[in-house]
């Protein structure tokens, strides 16, 4: 069954929760948590980044749609997933669901704004990032307003130029692994409109689900006013393809 377009407001809900060493303990929490916000009112929802760095998208009927896989792998404290991530290998995408056409990319992808155009032009109205990404508490009084600032800044910026919206589901939580200080995820999901604003945003320390109904007309209105996809300069584009410029 496909949407209506007279009908184009979708409640999105996004599902930010801490997890614990436990995969099991950790899958019981989340589908609890996406039945709580199917029975809210969520049409389409969205889990954080990990239980395999694979994203699956599920249409409203159960069916498969398919699957995404992280592109984009870093490498940097605590986070030397180069190490044990394979690169996704299936592209960028987008699916039509019972609601909207979507486009989910994976936590790292979320700074790379080629990602986030690739995937808007196949029509994607709403770009989803699961995400797992947080402070290290030692260099969290020094520079954790500018990081964080840049992780939502960046963001907001794909819905600007792409003209679509965007949804960030983060976890929350402190991780603290053998002989260090951890990691304390920063929370703060949320929902940006197609001009770049934020909707809704979740708190930092606290699990719940951030339920945010959205107008998808919008998504029309925005890039028609707005025409970056429109008067893109394909011709001059080619340097995109290397490492560096010449």
């Amino acid at each position: 069954m496909k949407r209506s377009r007279s009908d184009t407001t979708v409640t999105l809900g996004l599902v930010q929760t801490s997890c614990s060493a436990s995969p099991a303990e950790n899958l019981r929490k989340t589908l609890a948590q996406v039945e709580r916000c199917a029975k809210a009112g969520a049409q389409i929802i969205s889990t954080q980044e990990l239980y395999h760095n694979t994203a699956a998208i599920i249409d409203a009927d159960g069916s498969m749609l398919g699957i995404y896989r992280k592109m984009h792998i870093p490498d940097d404290p605590l986070f030397y997933e180069k190490f044990y991530f394979t690169p996704g290998d299936l592209g960028f995408k987008a699916w039509q669901t019972r609601y909207a056409k979507i486009g989910v990319l994976i936590c790292w992808d979320q700074w790379y704004p080629e990602a986030a155009r690739l995937t808007a032009m196949q029509g994607a109205e709403i770009l989803f990032y699961p995400t797992a990404i947080g402070w290290h508490p030692g260099e969290k009084a020094e520079y954790g307003v500018n990081q964080h600032g840049a992780w939502e800044t960046i963001q907001r910026s794909h819905a600007v130029a792409n003209g679509c919206y965007v949804a960030v589901t983060n976890r929350i939580g402190l991780e603290t692994p053998i002989g260090g200080d951890g990691l304390e995820f920063w929370g703060q999901s949320f929902v940006a409109g197609t001009s770049g604003q934020i909707l809704a945003k979740a708190s930092v320390d606290k699990e719940e689900n951030l339920l945010v109904p959205i107008d998808l007309a919008k998504v029309d209105v925005t890039r028609t006013h707005w025409p970056f996809l429109r008067d893109r300069r394909i011709d001059a584009y080619g340097d995109l393809t290397k490492r560096l410029s010449d």
